[in-house]
């Protein structure tokens, strides 16, 4: 069963792997700075539009975010 603390880890992982600042995924994101630490420390999901631009922005492949594969 795949659970939110899962996909949470796979966001951050993503965006520290993506090597990318906060301040700058937040700006391609639309989103504030604010709001992408909240991602990278697991406080918050994003919403189902900005994680298909977060998974464009970071190339990151959505199954591998929300553990699918």
């Amino acid at each position: 069963m795949i659970t939110l603390q899962q996909i949470q880890q796979k966001i951050a992982e993503a965006i520290a792997a993506s090597g990318m600042t906060q301040s700058a995924l937040a700006a391609a994101l639309g989103v504030s700075q604010q709001t992408v630490s909240h991602y990278v420390k697991g406080d918050k999901l994003p919403a189902l539009d900005t994680l298909a631009n977060l998974c464009r922005v970071l190339d990151a492949d959505a199954n591998d975010i929300l553990c699918i594969r």
